[in-house]
């Protein structure tokens, strides 16, 4: 089995944290985003959704990826303390976007980096967390008639249901499952199904 990626910490669910200084309103969305394209797709909808903001500065980490954008701010004020703050906090697969509103005073290079760093990390820290666990690929090939026996299983183990594909004689399915859990399920669907079961049982993908 090929070496899987270590557990990490995420958001359990959308956050928001609002902060106001010197008459300027920050706005910070926080939410778990698993590819570049889910976190560019936040940024679009919070884009839309206060098309009247003065910048919308972001950051995301997902793993060894990262991107940051200052939106208008001058170079370093905004996008980079964004990211600071996502990995201040020690959580991955993360999107954050600050939107602001210029109350009419400005805060200065410093008054910046501390506004957009300091709220969305109190953005990141008041917000649900997981830990996310790696989880390895299985695939069942299941006769009808034994077919109980395997949903009765993917009650017993805490398990991902995936593709669920029927055949002229059963059923394909894939399940996630975790590492230590693998060769447990796999032992216990065959004697379920008195070695009837087929399909790929090793667990050698991670998902």
């Amino acid at each position: 089995m090929p070496d899987l990626p270590p557990p990490f910490t995420t958001l359990a669910a959308p956050h928001r944290f609002d902060a106001v200084a010197l008459g300027s309103e920050f706005l910070a969305f926080a939410k778990r985003a698993d590819t570049p394209e889910a976190a560019l797709a936040q940024l679009a909808a919070l884009r839309a959704r206060y098309p009247d903001a003065s910048h919308h500065p972001w950051a995301y980490r997902i793993g060894s990826q990262y991107r940051f954008s200052d939106d208008g701010e001058p170079g370093g004020t905004a996008g980079a303390p964004i990211l600071r703050a996502i990995e201040g906090q020690g959580v991955d697969h993360v999107m954050v976007v600050v939107v602001r509103y210029f109350g009419g005073v400005k805060l200065g290079t410093g008054g910046l980096v501390r506004t957009y760093g300091g709220t969305a990390a109190e953005c990141l820290r008041t917000a649900p967390r997981e830990t996310v666990r790696p989880r390895v690929t299985l695939t069942a090939s299941v006769p009808f008639e034994h077919l109980s026996a395997l949903y009765h299983l993917l009650g017993t183990f805490d398990v991902e249901r995936g593709e669920e594909a029927y055949t002229a004689s059963g059923v394909n399915l894939t399940v996630g499952v975790y590492p230590e859990d693998a060769g447990a399920f796999a032992a216990a669907l065959r004697d379920a199904t008195r070695g009837a079961a087929g399909g790929d049982l090793r667990h050698d993908s991670p998902t």
